[in-house]
């Protein structure tokens, strides 16, 4: 007598064996899912994208990026859709359909309302602007017992009030007081960066800009400062409303990085002008280096 299959004998066996091929099957399609819908190893780079079209972008979007504007700000004698910020930024590995968020230039001007400026700072009232979409053109200070506040403001010469109606990227010019002595303030460190930055952090340190000189240059909203004259120091202080002239360069052109380096410390951080600045040379440094000039 043939001896019994030990299935025949235990047929328990046999649906062990079946669930088990089956849990194995469906273990295996569920790593198969997760790995394409994860799409390992399909990671892209994502290019310098700011200066270009948004346009172009979503007509030619081979990995299939899910553009997000997050901001369109009006420039005068700007074309509509310039991209100006990009989220992730260039060179940064993703995968198809990941999300980027984007700030533009605006097709058309928006109104916003002017806000309430009376009593704050040069550099509260640059946030304030800055927050509606306009933008801070030129600081005038004037004899007034309230120190670096802000008197009056105008734009192309007509005084603006706040609650008012005005196009967005209109610039601004302020009316600020002097106090009771003529104020000064260390000027910031504006090498390597663009020039929106740029101009922020002069005006927000009550300066302004001077003349820019852009000889040369291919794409000016990524173009950054090569040169400021006056110099920075982060010790010398210079009366309000001292103009800063500034050169450019295109970005892609020198290793900002290195230009960085050569400088200590970055005075646009000091939330008051007129605040020590713990990172700025000792006494001795400056005896002992032929950089500190004044």
């Amino acid at each position: 007598m043939a001896k019994e299959s030990i299935l025949k004998r235990h047929p328990w066996m046999l649906h062990v064996l079946i669930m088990l091929g089956l849990s194995l099957a469906i273990l295996a399609l569920v790593f198969l899912f997760i790995k394409i819908y994860a799409r390992q190893g399909q990671e892209y780079v994502l290019p310098e994208m700011v200066g270009s079209n948004v346009a172009d972008l979503r007509a030619d979007n081979p990995i299939g990026l899910d553009i997000v504007i997050m901001d369109s700000i009006f420039r005068p004698n700007t074309e509509g859709g310039l991209i100006l910020t990009q989220d992730p930024k260039a060179g940064t590995a993703v995968k198809k359909g990941r999300k980027l968020y984007i700030t533009i230039t605006a097709y058309s001007p928006e109104d916003a309302v002017f806000p309430e400026l009376a009593g704050l700072t040069v550099r509260q009232a640059v946030s304030e602007l800055r927050g509606c979409g306009l933008e801070v053109g030129h600081l005038k200070f004037v004899e007034d017992p309230y120190k670096n506040t802000i008197i009056d403001h105008t734009c192309k010469g007509k005084t603006v009030y706040a609650g008012q109606q005005i196009e967005r990227g209109s610039i601004i010019d302020l009316v600020v007081g002097l106090g009771d002595s003529t104020g000064s303030s260390v000027i910031p460190f504006v090498i390597g960066k663009t020039a929106e930055l740029a101009r922020r952090d002069i005006i927000a340190s009550s300066l302004n800009v001077g003349k820019e000189h852009f000889r040369g240059v291919k794409n000016r909203n990524t173009a950054v400062v090569y040169k400021q004259e006056p110099d920075y120091t982060g010790v010398s202080r210079y009366n309000y409303g001292t103009s800063i002239e500034l050169w450019y360069i295109d970005a892609d052109d020198t290793d900002i990085e290195k230009m960085v380096r050569e400088f200590k410390v970055d005075s646009s951080k000091i939330e008051d002008p007129n605040a020590i600045n713990d990172g700025r040379p000792t006494p001795e440094e400056i005896e002992n280096s032929d950089r500190w000039t004044w």
